[in-house]
């Protein structure tokens, strides 16, 4: 008979709002966390930090519990899978630890002595993760000791909630430490995806334009604030809860990607709505989606009728939870 196995212990290196949130992501899902603090302190400010810390968790928790996520009486159960670690007693926290996540304040130093901190008494096969939004994990690598387990994880706030963890190895991490680390965050519900070790990352290239733009078309008096966000909740949101940017080019067509491109850079007399140069080649191959049965995805084994079928049926469970599904109003008269 197989052994359940026990559940990697998990460190936060670092116990601000980025630590907080991990710590409950895994401490829900049954985790060990120690949540280290890595900042010279007295033991008064160490005391004061591991009060705030557990009262923000504590009250992260009961939102949830209030919002019928899960049981209040399980609350204080998640709570004692936390441990808080001030940096007198950090070392013993830490060599105990199978993941360790780094989310120090976004400077360099401050990342490098915290990496220096820890290395000496993390075990040998351990995982570290920095959740930086700013540095490539490149330019990290060498401010870890063992950089073949060395890798970003950007986590999107709230943590303990946004599925979406967005992993950068570097070209020296190992691959079976992406997978690991890969399989661990889908165990607790989370959605991992890989990316190059590029700016940005991909949520926040995307979402960086998207607001941006916002902002310039409030600054030109296209639309008050308010009706921005609700074409984004009711129309950008909702669209692309149900199917992917790059998928949605595929399932609407790349030409029309192309046409909408160049009207828009002309119309609107801006270069930056102007279409990169996939899509014009995509336009020259005949690769325009789903009705040419190839694109940015391969469509030769998939059902047309099926595959919208899905798409659809995953929008009208979104009318659903937003309430807005609506029963048809049919005339009395007509009993047909």
């Amino acid at each position: 008979m197989s052994q359940r196995q026990t559940p990697a212990v998990i460190g936060t290196l670092g116990a601000g709002r980025m630590g907080r949130g991990i710590a409950i992501a895994f401490a829900y899902a049954g985790h060990e966390v120690r949540l280290i603090d890595v900042k010279q302190r007295s033991r008064d400010a160490a005391a004061l930090l591991e009060r705030d810390a557990r009262a923000e968790i504590d009250a992260s928790l009961a939102s949830l519990s209030g919002l019928g996520m899960f049981d209040d009486r399980h609350r204080h159960a998640i709570l004692d899978n936390i441990r808080f670690a001030a940096r007198d007693v950090a070392p013993a926290a830490l060599a105990g630890i199978d993941v360790l996540f780094e989310g120090v304040s976004e400077v360099m130093e401050v990342k490098c002595e915290a990496f220096q901190f820890a290395a000496p008494h993390l075990k040998a096969d351990a995982i570290v993760a920095s959740t930086t939004s700013t540095f490539l994990v490149s330019e990290l690598a060498d401010a870890v000791t063992a950089p073949e387990r060395f890798l970003n994880a950007h986590w999107l706030n709230p943590a303990y909630i946004v599925p979406l963890v967005e992993l950068s190895p570097h070209a020296h991490t190992a691959p079976e430490v992406t997978d690991r680390l890969a399989a661990l965050l889908e165990r607790i519900g989370k959605v991992p995806v890989v990316c190059a070790a590029t700016a940005g990352f991909i949520v926040p290239r995307l979402q960086t334009l998207m607001m941006n733009e916002a902002a310039r078309m409030v600054e030109q008096g296209v639309a008050p604030a308010e009706e921005i966000d609700k074409a984004t909740r009711y129309g950008l949101g909702f669209r692309f809860a149900n199917i992917g940017v790059v998928e949605f080019i595929d399932f609407g067509g790349n030409d029309i990607l192309y046409y909408a491109s160049r009207y828009l850079a002309a119309a609107l007399a801006d270069p930056r709505y102007a279409a990169p140069e996939i899509v014009d080649r995509h336009m020259r191959e005949g690769r325009n989606g789903l009705r040419d049965g190839k694109g940015f995805y391969d469509y030769s084994l998939v059902d047309p009728n099926h595959y919208k079928k899905e798409v659809l049926g995953r929008m009208l469970g979104m009318l659903r939870h937003l309430n807005l599904m609506r029963p048809p109003q049919i005339a009395e008269s007509d009993t047909r």
